[in-house]
C-alpha cells in the first residue's frame, strides 16, 4: 500500500484518512527519512491528524543531492521534436540541485530569459545506495526505488539551444519544482507505473497529457544504463522524460534543412525572431499546475501549482 509524505520547513507528514500526521522522526533529509521507514508506518496509522491544507509545504526531496535527467523519452515528444523515435539514443544530463522548489513555490524566470519552457515529468527518488556496477532487474526495481514524485523540468530554451548543453538552462533557482508528495509503492504498485498519466494545464488551459505508455526508455532499463557510470544514493533523484506539448517545437523539416545551411549566429537568431511569436512560452503571472496519476486514482502522486514571476 502506498504512503504519501508530505514535507514543510520544521517536519515530515504522512498523509492518513482524513489528514496528515507528523513523522516522530530525526530525519533532516530525504534519504535519512528513507531509512526510518518505521516512523513513516507507525505515523501512517495515527489518529492525531491535522488538515493537510493547514500545511505549507515544501519540497519532499532535500537538496543537496543528485539530480539527473533524461532527455527526449517520450516517442510523442521526440517526434515533435523533429527525430525518429526508433533510432534516438538513451542520454542523461544533469540538473542543479538548487533548482529544486517546493510544490507551490513561484518559478522565477531570470532577466535574461525570454523563452520559458514546461515539462511536467515523473520523478524517481532512491531509496538506496545504487553503487556504479549495480545490476537492476524488474524483479529488484524497488529495492532501490523508494517512490515517485511529480516534477516539473523547467527550461530556458533561449539559453539552451545555442549553447548546446543543458545544465544552466534547466539549474536556475526554481527550475526543478517537486511534490507536493513523495509516494512511496511497493514492489506490485511500481509495476504499475506504466499505467500512470502525466497531466499539465498554464492558466487551466491542458498542454500536456499522456500515459506512460508513450515512454522509450523505462526504469529498469534507464537504471540499467545508468548504473554502468553514476552511482546514486537515497534520496537522489531521477526525472524521466516528458510527453508533447511543450512550448517549443521543431520547426517543418524544409525549413530546418535550410537553417543548417546557415552560420549559427543567423540560424539562432531566424529561430528565435520565429519563437518570441509562440504564445504557448509561460509569461509573468501563469499559473502551471502539474499532476501524475493512474486513471483510476490507485496511485495519485498530488498535483501542484506554481507561478511564474519575471524577475526583474
Amino acid at each position: 500500500m502506498s504512503l504519501s509524505v508530505l514535507r514543510t520547513a520544521d517536519a515530515w507528514w504522512v498523509l492518513a484518512s482524513g489528514g496528515a500526521a507528523r513523522i516522530d522522526t530525526a530525519a533532516t533529509t530525504t534519504g535519512e527519512l528513507l531509512a526510518d521507514r518505521a516512523a513513516i508506518v507507525a505515523a501512517a496509522g495515527s489518529s492525531d491528524l491535522v488538515a493537510v491544507e493547514s500545511l505549507s509545504l515544501v519540497s519532499p526531496v532535500t537538496a543537496p543531492c543528485r539530480v539527473v535527467a533524461q532527455m527526449t523519452n517520450f516517442v510523442s515528444h521526440v517526434e515533435d521534436s523533429g527525430m525518429d523515435p526508433k533510432t534516438v539514443p538513451l542520454t542523461f544530463f544533469r540538473k542543479s540541485s538548487g533548482s529544486i522548489s517546493g510544490p507551490h513555490d513561484d518559478v522565477v524566470r531570470p532577466a535574461h530569459v525570454r523563452l520559458l519552457d514546461y515539462e511536467v515529468e515523473i520523478g524517481l527518488v532512491f531509496g538506496r545506495e545504487m553503487a556504479v556496477g549495480t545490476e537492476i532487474t524488474a524483479e529488484n526495481l524497488a529495492d532501490y526505488i523508494a517512490g515517485l514524485v511529480v516534477t516539473n523540468d523547467v527550461s530556458a530554451r533561449d539559453v539552451q539551444l545555442p549553447k548546446t548543453q543543458f545544465y544552466e538552462a534547466k539549474s536556475y533557482p526554481t527550475f526543478t519544482p517537486v511534490g507536493p508528495a513523495l509516494v512511496l509503492l511497493d514492489a506490485d504498485e511500481l509495476k504499475r507505473f506504466v499505467d500512470l498519466r502525466l497531466r499539465l494545464w498554464v492558466n487551466g488551459e491542458v498542454r500536456q497529457d499522456m500515459t506512460v505508455a508513450d515512454m522509450i526508455y523505462r526504469p529498469v532499463q534507464t537504471l540499467r544504463e545508468l548504473t554502468r557510470f553514476q552511482r546514486m544514493d537515497a534520496g537522489d533523484l531521477l526525472l524521466t522524460g516528458t510527453p508533447v506539448g511543450t512550448a517549443i517545437s521543431a520547426p517543418p523539416k524544409p525549413v530546418q534543412f535550410i537553417a543548417n545551411l546557415l552560420p549559427p549566429a543567423v540560424k539562432w537568431k531566424l529561430f528565435f525572431q520565429g519563437q518570441a511569436k509562440n504564445s504557448k512560452y509561460l509569461k509573468d503571472g501563469d499559473t502551471v499546475e502539474a499532476s501524475i496519476a493512474t486513471d483510476d486514482g490507485a496511485i495519485d502522486l498530488g498535483r501542484q501549482r506554481t507561478v511564474v514571476r519575471y524577475a526583474r
